[in-house]
């Protein structure tokens, strides 16, 4: 079975099918806020009706990197900055497939961050979870772009002199047409999220809040915290760019003052780049990658092209 025989097809998927059948011994640390993380993934993917060969996972470089060891589905671990543009090139390849990347706080919002912003500009159909630890946590606790001013670590022993980057303002400002903050402290929450996120047509942005209990004693594990949906204090509509970016700046202001508001901020049902480039004629209707499975002869792209200027 590939990923595109397998898609569509009328059954329905369990939690435990998620889990691959020779289960590596993860080596995230414990109370690490990467198993909240595998374990909403695992639960939103058969809520909405997906099973393992209808899934693609881009990982990237760094502790977040090693979700898709864990996690049964095709799978694909690119280089430190690179999940997105990946994971891009599949969906477009292959519209049907459901694409999920995931990254650090590094990963998306430094080293990735050009890729990010365009990524979300375009709204290509994926949903991408970045898991912020405000910490460089694999290469052993470096100031990320999420570590709060004045933060001590080895790359800044006096203190960091920068503001952290507002995540969820940035992908606001770059066009991204969901966005969510939730915490590995509200596993409840976190599953709905990601499962509302698989079905978002649109890029999907979560600022998932992953604790580093090993590199980030000083950060705090995102507890108590508020859900924005369920506080009387935060009545805004989700569907209003500017009442969302308040409540987005409202949030990530309050983070490093102690008080963790997690929640739904913003939601906008334009068409996708997919259905937009379908839309003008510019991608053909069928996967393109299907036609390397459906015939004996691959169909060239350079043929067409040699075609037309000859």
């Amino acid at each position: 079975m590939t990923s595109f025989s397998a898609i569509g097809a009328d059954r329905e998927a369990t939690k435990k099918e998620f889990t691959p059948g020779v289960e590596p011994q993860p080596t995230w640390c414990p109370g690490c806020g990467d198993f909240a993380v595998l374990k909403a993934l695992k639960g939103a993917m058969p809520e909405v009706g997906r099973t393992p060969a209808e899934v693609l996972l881009v990982t990237g470089i760094g502790c977040s990197g090693k979700l898709s060891s864990y996690f049964e589905s095709y799978g694909y671990h690119s280089i430190h900055g690179r999940a997105l543009p990946v994971a891009r090139a599949a969906k477009l390849a292959n519209p049907g497939l459901e694409v999920v990347a995931a990254g650090g706080d590094g990963d998306g919002y430094g080293i990735g961050g050009n890729h990010f912003m365009h990524t979300a500009r375009e709204n290509h159909d994926m949903t991408y979870i970045v898991f912020n630890n405000e910490i460089f946590g694999l290469t052993k606790g470096q100031t990320s772009p999420t570590s709060p001013k004045g933060h001590k670590s080895k790359t800044q022993p006096s203190g960091s002199a920068k503001a952290p980057v507002r995540p969820l303002s940035l992908a606001l400002a770059s066009g991204a047409s969901y966005i969510a903050r939730t915490a590995a402290t509200n596993p409840r929450q976190a599953q709905e999220i990601l499962a509302e996120a698989v079905e978002h047509d649109g890029f999907a942005h979560i600022d998932f809040l992953t604790q580093c209990p090993t590199w980030n004693k000083d950060a705090r594990e995102y507890v108590p915290y508020t859900d924005i949906q369920d506080d009387d204090e935060f009545e805004f509509d989700v569907t209003n760019r500017k009442e969302a970016g308040e409540a987005m700046y409202e949030a990530e202001t309050r983070l490093y003052e102690g008080e963790v508001l997690t929640g739904r901020f913003y939601r906008d049902e334009r068409p996708s780049y997919g259905e937009e480039k379908r839309a003008t004629g510019e991608m053909p209707e069928d996967p393109l990658a299907g036609r390397y499975f459906e015939d004996e002869e691959w169909e060239r792209t350079a043929d067409t092209l040699i075609d037309r200027h000859t």
